[in-house]
């Protein structure tokens, strides 16, 4: 089986990554890119016909509970825990100074 990508490919992209790689190093990344390439064809080349879409392999069930609508709590009720209140909201120091 011929190569599917050569070492100038691979210095290429290396470039493109500005990624200093020896001689040895794009020797050593050629071959394994090639392997990965090489498994993708394997997997491109299966029959998928009737086979969903599949987002994971296993059936996953939401754990999450209902929604359920309730009454919230009481403004005056929280805004009286607050350190600090005003005209019905919390007070918080200024940030980065900004205009009031």
């Amino acid at each position: 089986m011929a190569t599917p990508i050569s070492t100038a490919d691979v210095a290429h992209v290396a470039r493109l990554a500005r990624l200093a790689l020896t001689d040895e190093e794009l020797e050593q990344f050629t071959g394994q890119l090639a392997a990965v390439l090489a498994h993708a064809a394997d997997v491109e080349a299966l029959d998928t016909t009737g086979v969903p879409p599949t987002a994971h392999p296993l059936p996953i069930d939401n754990v999450l509970r209902d929604d359920v609508v309730v009454p919230c709590a009481d403004r005056e009720e929280v805004l009286a825990q607050a350190p600090a209140s005003e005209s019905g909201r919390f007070r918080v120091p200024r940030i980065l100074g900004e205009a009031p």
